[in-house]
């Protein structure tokens, strides 16, 4: 009997609410206007994704056969194995360079800079412009410098370390907007306990913002995965495994492309797609238990 009171009740709460937001539609006919827009534009953002992900998976994986995943590659197989392999080490090799690197340069902007000064404003507006040059630029840059001025050839390492940098401005971003968004109180809670700057950051602050960093290093790994032009410059198109950090290795979204472009193997290139798009997803989901993990155990 409690619960159909408790039922009718929240009914009739909802009831009020959406009856006092229709009289508010009438009154300002350009919020309704607005409203509809934004759910139109929402519907079409998702029809957008649905569409693409379903079409590849339509295309792709009637491909994926177990030569597709064979150990070797060969020209009959065209095997993604390889690509796998060193598409893991280009990304773990990267996120090694970049994400301390960023996590440090987020914590002086956040923390020890003072707040508003010139020098953060024009740090900032340098991570924003570099987080808008197309990778191919950086790819370039990877090529005159790694490849070219310090005699590294095309290497895993070359690739790495471009990529890294390509990368760099979303991880500081992301993990200073997730530190700035910590309360102070918690800042004020820690130094009133006697504990010191450092010690209030990396047993408070960075805690408290580990779901931001990580949704950071998530976009970034997803660019990582993702590229081509920079990598293309840098650690070259080879097939196989690498054989080391200085040796030359395609990744998994070099070899999607290198398939397509030859124009032999289309449908290998569609099984590949639907392997690429897998690793994304399980990097993400990879990514979420990982944070609500962390989040868990910082709450209990």
């Amino acid at each position: 009997m409690a619960d159909k009171t408790k039922a009718s009740e929240i009914k009739a709460i909802n009831g009020a609410a959406f009856a006092d937001r229709m009289r508010e539609y009438k009154r300002k006919p350009l919020s309704l206007v607005m409203l509809l827009l934004v759910i139109i534009s929402a519907a079409l953002s998702v029809a957008a994704l649905v569409f693409l992900i379903v079409y590849i998976l339509i295309m792709g994986v009637p491909n994926l056969t177990p030569d597709l995943f064979a150990l070797e590659y060969n020209s009959d197989n065209v095997s993604c194995t390889p690509a796998i392999i060193n598409t893991v080490i280009i990304i773990l090799l990267t996120l090694v360079i970049a994400v301390p690197l960023g996590i440090g340069a987020a914590v002086y902007l956040a923390e020890y800079a003072k707040r508003g000064s010139r020098l953060v404003k024009i740090i900032r507006a340098m991570t924003e412009t570099l987080s808008g040059i197309p990778s191919i630029v950086y790819g370039l840059f990877g090529m005159l410098c790694f490849v070219t001025a310090l005699h590294w050839g095309y290497s895993i390492l070359a690739g790495a370390i471009t990529l890294a940098i390509m990368v760099l401005p979303t991880i500081i971003r992301t993990t200073e907007e997730a530190m700035i968004a910590v309360p102070d109180s918690y800042r004020e809670g820690s130094f009133g306990l006697g504990a010191g700057r450092l010690r209030t950051i990396v047993r408070t602050i960075l805690p408290s913002a580990v779901p931001g960093i990580l949704a950071g290093i998530i976009l970034a790994t997803g660019r990582i995965v993702g590229e081509t032009a920079a990598l293309i410059y840098t650690s070259g198109s080879v097939t196989g495994y690498a054989k080391g950090l200085m040796s030359s290795g395609r990744s998994l979204a070099i070899h999607m492309y290198m398939l397509a472009n030859e124009g032999l193997h289309t449908n290998q290139a569609w099984g590949t797609a639907v392997v690429l798009l897998v690793l994304v997803l399980a990097i993400n989901t990879l990514s979420s238990f990982i944070a609500k993990k962390i989040s868990g155990k910082r709450i209990r």
